[in-house]
């Protein structure tokens, strides 16, 4: 480290006062830095600013882009050749150290990886008997990279019309596992929006499972699943960012003090799924939280991480309902994406994984493209899950004319299904008589209802009691 600050104060100290004025304007749009910390400051103290706030490859890296930029190519040039041969001469003492600390590093990491995995390589489908592997049902999506301008409070009804109208060709795809690739600003934020049920945490754990597995995203060390429906639970005043993170993550807790920063010095992938459901007051402008071992409040441990002032070099990716996503300021958010769900094409391939048997899959995938509102709304997986389960249970023969689809019917339908699943979990019995089944959890459903009508009149999509 302290031989980049010489680097970096010597090659700032070359710069003419106007450049250097430039320079600095420059820096101010890179995230952490606060510009009134540069307004004063001379080629020494914009070094030493630089290595406070990112790692020493980070700033190198950032004021060779930036003296590329005012046309400073010779410096930018000798900057990059004195500190290859920095590199190349600090090279044999790194390893080794690495040597000694790889062991309980990389143990580490294959637990941690291992954890992951098995946190979420199952979907869980109303009973335990029905969890399912995530890759025997794991389609790809339609996610398009989109315009953080147009993040707005519109209702989700009327994303949902945005939504099925035809794609544009200038709609370009993303597929979940390329979101911090396809991330080439310097900004680390990823937010994903998409309506409820599109998939967004599907993806998530999708991202996660090929990363453990090591198909994808290996230059990953760590990745941390931060569901905003488990942090609401969390009820401490004050915590550190370790702290934080060893309540989802156990393996941390066995880590000795000596090595809990080797692990925050590896590199790291942080995933908030669901903002919009949560409880945290999220101010910008509050104080920010620089170490991880610094005692601060949940909502500004989330706020720094976000703005980059805790661990700069970590990615974080936000997923979102629509309504909720303003709440990233969008001066933070290096690539924002829609979550559009499935194509036409999609829609048949989830059938068709999801129904192991060819022929009912066929017979399934032309019985509801007979229904146009049916078909429409199979863009929706969670609804193309729910058409599944209920077509399951009602047998479609040849002529399949007879079986009512309309929405209201199939979710009807799948209520029933659910009435009689719990029938046989805690009564013991199945009742597949429909009058009957209705009359025993008529009082269940009406204060469902209620509870459902009133909590989203408060627009609260969430609640635990």
């Amino acid at each position: 480290m302290t031989t980049a600050l010489a680097l970096l104060q010597n090659i700032l100290e070359d710069l003419e006062r106007d450049n250097l004025k430039k320079f600095k304007s420059r820096l101010k749009q890179e995230g952490p830095i606060k510009a009134g910390k540069l307004e004063n400051a001379d080629a020494t103290d914009i070094a030493e600013i630089m290595m406070e706030c990112f790692r020493a490859e980070e700033a190198v890296e950032i004021t060779l882009n930036i003296l590329r930029k005012i046309n400073q190519n010779q410096l930018a040039e000798e900057l990059q050749n004195k500190y290859i041969e920095v590199q190349k001469s600090l090279e044999p003492a790194a390893k080794r150290i690495r040597k000694q600390d790889d062991f309980w590093l990389q143990e580490f990491l294959k637990t941690h990886k291992m954890n992951m995995k098995e946190k979420v390589e199952h979907i869980f489908e109303c009973k335990k008997t029905n969890e399912v592997h995530l890759k025997d049902v794991f389609t790809e999506l339609f996610i398009t990279e989109g315009d953080i301008k147009e993040v707005n409070k519109q209702h989700e009804i009327l994303n949902i019309d945005e939504a099925i109208k035809p794609h544009k060709p200038q709609d370009r795809p993303i597929k979940c596992n390329d979101v911090f690739s396809q991330n080439k600003n310097k900004k680390k934020i990823v937010l994903s929006k998409g309506i409820a049920g599109i998939g967004k945490t599907v993806s998530v754990h999708k991202f996660i499972l090929d990363w453990a597995e090591g198909k994808a995203n290996q230059d990953i060390d760590c990745v941390f699943l931060l569901p905003f429906r488990k942090i609401n639970c969390i009820k401490v005043e004050k915590s550190s960012l370790h702290e934080f993170l060893k309540k989802f993550n156990p393996e941390l807790k066995d880590l000795e003090t000596a090595n809990i920063c080797e692990i925050y010095s590896c590199k790291l992938a942080f995933i908030f799924d669901g903002l919009d459901e949560s409880r945290l007051t999220l101010d910008f402008d509050s104080g920010m939280v620089t170490s991880v071992d610094e005692q601060s409040s949940i909502d500004e441990l989330f706020t720094s991480l976000v703005n980059g002032t805790l661990l700069p070099s970590a990615h974080v990716w936000v997923t979102s309902r629509p309504a909720a996503a303003n709440q990233i300021p969008p001066e933070y958010v290096g690539l924002f994406t829609e979550v559009r769900g499935f194509t036409d094409q999609q829609k048949e391939e989830y059938f068709r994984k999801r129904i192991k048997n060819v022929t009912q899959a066929s017979k399934m995938i032309s019985h509801i493209k007979k229904s146009r509102s049916l078909y429409i709304m199979c863009y929706i997986p969670v609804f193309c899950w729910i058409t599944a389960t209920v077509l399951q249970d009602i047998p479609i023969e040849n002529n399949a004319d007879n079986i009512n689809t309309t929405l209201t019917e199939m979710y009807i339908h799948f209520l029933l299904i659910q009435m009689n699943m719990k029938s046989q979990k805690h009564d013991r019995k199945t009742e597949r008589e429909r009058t009957k089944l209705l009359d025993s959890n008529k009082t269940t459903i009406l204060k469902l209802a209620k509870l459902a009508f009133e909590q989203l009149k408060k627009e609260n999509s969430v609640f635990y009691e």
